[in-house]
Formats: structure tokens, C-alpha cells, sequence
């Protein structure tokens, strides 16, 4: 039996080897090409997901229990968009995903998540097709911290076809 065990252990492999791909989990257009893409290269490499929904602090606090209320709307729907995205991605490639729900500023929550996660391999975002440029995030990780991060980034337009996302997968 104990040769079983180990063979286990072997044939599992170490996780952390395991190449994890962070997504951000967002309503935004650019969020769907993303999650294809996100879910293809897992598939392709054997790596895994782990997707990030960042709850933005309320604006409202002139009462706490108004604004308790909000903040747990605010998480009950970070939850239920996290379940539907991660019955997607295993669908996608056979790997339930990690999920982390954090709430703050998204360019301050995702440095802090990167520092603290050292298991993170790759970060994936979406691009905007939006006149106004690729989007708050994508813009302020290229022009302010990008050099500073410890995985590389892969930033994937948000106007690509399902089609056009295949063949470069």
C-alpha cells in the first residue's frame, strides 16, 4: 500500500508547477473573448484558472446599515457571477477554478493578490473596444506597474471572434 501512496503523489505532480492563469471577472464586453481565450491556453498548456472578481467599496456610507446592505448585495452578486464563470471554465478544460473575491481598488487588489500568490503564472486581461482606450486596468498595469510585476501579461483585445481566438490558441 505504501508504494500506492507514493505512485500517487508522483503521478499528481507538484501544483505548484502547474501554470495558473489569472482572469479578472468583470460585465465588461472584452470579459467573454477573455474567458475563451483564458480557458484555451489553460486547456492547450495543462494549466489551470483562477479568476478574480474585485468588489469596488461603495461610494455610499452615510449609514452603516444601508451600506452593510450594499456591501453584501455587492458580494452575493460577486459570488453568483464567480459560480456561473467557474461552471464555465470547467465545462472549458475539465479544472475547477480558483476563485478569490476581494474588495477595493482593482489595480491596488490585483498587486496585493500577485505579491501574495506566488502560484500565479500568467495574468490575462481584456482589452476595451471602446474609443476611450483599453480600459482603466489594462491602462494603468501598462503605463505604471507593469515593469513591477512578477508574471507576464497577456492583454487580449476585446474585439476578437470566437473563430479568431481558436486560431491563435
Amino acid at each position: 500500500m505504501a508504494e500506492d501512496n507514493n505512485n500517487r503523489e508522483q503521478t499528481t505532480g507538484d501544483k505548484s508547477d502547474e501554470r495558473t492563469f489569472l482572469c479578472l471577472v468583470d460585465s465588461s464586453e472584452e470579459f467573454s473573448p477573455t474567458l475563451r481565450f483564458v480557458c484555451r491556453r489553460a486547456m492547450h498548456t495543462g494549466g489551470r484558472i483562477a479568476l478574480l472578481y474585485i468588489i469596488q467599496p461603495a461610494e455610499f456610507q452615510h449609514w452603516l446599515g444601508v451600506g452593510d446592505l450594499m456591501k453584501q448585495e455587492s458580494r452575493d452578486e460577486a459570488e453568483e457571477m464567480c459560480q456561473v464563470v467557474a461552471d464555465v471554465v470547467q465545462k472549458r478544460t475539465g479544472k475547477i477554478p480558483i476563485i478569490y473575491i476581494r474588495e477595493g481598488q482593482p489595480q491596488e487588489v490585483l498587486s496585493q493578490l500577485i505579491e501574495e500568490e506566488p502560484s500565479l503564472s500568467v495574468l490575462v486581461l481584456g482589452a476595451s473596444t471602446a474609443g476611450e482606450g483599453p480600459g482603466p486596468i489594462v491602462s494603468h498595469i501598462v503605463n505604471k506597474v507593469a515593469g513591477g510585476f512578477s508574471l507576464p501579461i497577456t492583454i487580449v483585445p476585446g474585439g476578437l471572434s470566437d473563430e479568431e481566438i481558436d486560431a491563435i490558441t
